[in-house]
């Protein structure tokens, strides 16, 4: 049994129980991925929030992500791409899947 959920139905999930995980362009640039992931591999993905708040981080720009992670091994989202998924919106957000 599954349901199918909307962006209002996601988005809302994380602003009632992780508000601070995601920013609200992000919850929309992750939404869009996992949309478009579905449509591209004809597999559907089962929501699970707990499991999203795990695999991915969102970062505002590269000076956050070099915080968690070592500039000289990711000196740019290019290399960051090279190791994980990015997901890219804003003007320097973008959010990965954490490895």
């Amino acid at each position: 049994m599954k349901d199918t959920i909307n962006i209002y139905q996601f988005q809302n999930w994380f602003q009632e129980n992780s508000p601070n995980k995601f920013s609200r362009t992000g919850q929309v640039a992750l939404f869009d991925y996992l949309e478009q992931y579905e449509e591209d591999t004809g597999e559907e993905i089962e929501f699970d929030p707990i499991a999203l708040c795990c695999e991915y981080t969102e970062y505002d720009n590269i000076d956050e992500f070099h915080l968690d992670y070592n500039a000289e091994d990711y000196p740019d989202k290019d290399a960051i791409m090279d190791y994980t998924q990015v997901i890219e919106f804003g003007i320097e957000s973008f959010i990965i899947q954490t490895f």
